[in-house]
């Protein structure tokens, strides 16, 4: 099987290249990934457990589900197919913005990233693909962001600082 390939980007999110994943994270080179951001009618945010295998992150807790996009697909596009791949089901998806980050992790892998954050709807729970997710939850965005500031420990980097522009967005 090939290597899932990203899509290299400048800080405008002009396409460059395609690298190998594991290349790009490796070199922490910059490259194109999105969030999506998945809520009930409740107002609860649909959080995910990372799969315990995960060559990072193994264990966090993150938003409802995350990766890269591929050659020629949208933004949107590529949060449906994940959301699917990894959650079970789809949703209508909007862009809400995007932020660069750099993360480096205790493997030698960093995480540069120009992330394009996507929200939508559901309510039903998820029917999680194990391969990828160990455990979902739904929270509150209160719950979130108490959960956050207890414990940072217990959540992904991206997460982190997304949560927090998020919560900018939304007046917390």
């Amino acid at each position: 099987m090939k290597e899932e390939q990203v899509i290299l980007v400048d800080k405008n999110d002009n396409a460059l290249a395609l690298m190998p994943k594991m290349e790009a994270h490796k070199k922490a080179v910059l490259h194109r990934a999105f969030s999506v951001f998945i809520f009930n009618d409740k107002g609860a945010l649909l959080l995910q457990q990372r799969a315990l295998h995960k060559y990072h992150s193994p264990g966090l807790w993150t938003n409802t589900c995350c990766s890269h996009q591929r050659a020629g697909e949208s933004n949107i596009a590529a949060g449906k197919r994940r959301l699917t791949e990894e959650m079970g089901f789809v949703a209508d998806l909007k862009e809400l913005f995007w932020f660069i980050y750099k993360a480096p992790f205790d493997n030698g892998l960093t995480e540069h990233e120009l992330d394009h954050v996507m929200i939508g709807q559901y309510n039903q729970d998820p029917i999680i693909n194990t391969d990828e997710v160990a455990s979902f939850s739904w929270l509150s965005l209160i719950e979130v962001k108490k959960d956050i500031k207890q414990h940072p420990e217990k959540y992904t980097a991206w997460f982190k600082i997304i949560f927090k522009e998020y919560e900018a967005h939304l007046n917390l």
